[in-house]
């Protein structure tokens, strides 16, 4: 679908004097720069994924080895330009020290095997920056960033993975994820993170920017214009920090990590997503109420990464999860209705039929 030029600076602890001397860039972009760039790009974002854990136990894997979780929307997935998705959890056989289990405080631990799963189902582009990458603690990272690094996909958000940047058809698409949690690139670092937007802004003409970040379950369904504390952590700012990586030269925003869907805004002709919810979560998620709700959402943007149109198709998780069909619209009806409370001078309609469109 596309070649590829990976950017990764290597920076944290583990990295050798020779990796440390200079940005390691690999191309393998061998086609030459058009004259003409597409109009368009579709991008297909959905929010948490976690296909099940074997700790503390195999009871939370799911059937069929999980290999039919998203069966309803693969053809959708595999359905635009680019499909994005936030893995949540670590990709590891056995092994790795666990972060703690209980009382709030969960760990996923996938098999290795189920990181094909994303390529089976059409994803290009992964956010790793989230509060479960480091759950094993090194031995889990550097398995989750040796499978990832094995398959057609593209990922970023940790420190010797910051950004990706992907051709698409004869677009630069440049690809950025941040969350505050150890191991990730630092939401809560504002000038860091401008600084690398702004880097990678002048080498593409689209930057799509991931964040998880925000306080997490229903009672977090509003957007505040605040920072968000949750079980004493800072889970920083989303409206500020989204506002200034579009600031920054950011095109669209991806929000993850409240496990609820939020409100859509547009800014500077920017889409911003707050958050995508749980999408596929099997097996150690609360899927109540809001919780088991969220979008499949496709965005249009043009080559210049101004805001056309976007589209919801609600999904619905029962029993242990797994993404099914909503005939209610209910994550279409949620969103929609947040982004008129948080929202009401929002350039943003919700016509229906899943449709989001622009006043």
């Amino acid at each position: 679908m596309f070649s590829l030029m990976i950017i990764c600076w290597f920076s944290c602890g583990t990295a050798t004097s020779s990796e440390q001397a200079k940005p390691l860039v690999v191309h393998t972009d061998t086609i030459p720069t058009p004259i003409n760039v597409p109009d368009t790009l579709s991008l297909n974002a959905v929010g948490d994924i976690m296909f099940g854990s074997s700790f503390p136990g195999t009871g939370n894997l799911a059937p069929n080895d999980g290999q039919d979780l998203m069966k309803f929307f693969t053809a959708s997935l595999q359905d635009a330009d680019l499909t994005f998705g936030n893995s949540e959890g670590v990709f590891l056989d056995h092994g790795g020290v666990a972060k703690d289990s209980g009382d709030q405080v969960y760990c996923f631990r996938e098999p290795t095997r189920y990181a094909k799963y994303f390529v089976d189902n059409g994803f290009d582009l992964l956010s790793v920056a989230n509060n479960h990458v480091a759950d094993f603690g090194e031995a889990g990272l550097q398995s989750t960033i040796k499978t990832l690094s094995a398959l057609p996909l593209h990922f970023a958000g940790l420190q010797n993975f910051p950004t990706a940047i992907v051709k698409v058809r004869n677009l630069r698409i440049g690809f950025a994820a941040f969350a505050p949690h150890h191991g990730c690139i630092q939401l809560n670092d504002i000038a860091a993170a401008r600084a690398e937007i702004i880097e990678l802004k002048k080498q593409c003409d689209i930057v799509l920017v991931s964040f998880h970040a925000g306080a997490e379950g229903v009672k977090a369904l509003h957007v505040p214009k605040h920072k968000e504390l949750f079980y004493k952590q800072d889970r920083g700012d989303v409206y500020s920090f989204a506002h200034q990586m579009i600031d920054a030269g950011a095109d669209i925003l991806i929000g993850h990590g409240p496990h609820v869907a939020r409100a859509m805004e547009l800014y500077k002709n920017k889409l911003i997503a707050y958050s995508l919810g749980n999408f596929c979560t099997y097996g150690m998620f609360n899927l109540k109420a809001e919780c088991g709700i969220a979008p499949l959402l496709k965005i249009y943007v043009t080559g210049k990464g101004d805001f056309i149109k976007a589209n919801i198709t609600s999904i619905k998780q029962v029993g242990e999860g797994g993404p099914q069909p909503d005939p209610d619209g209910g994550a279409y009806k949620l969103i929609s209705t947040l982004t008129a409370t948080d929202f009401p001078n929002s350039q943003l309609s919700f016509p229906g039929n899943g449709a989001v469109t622009r006043h």
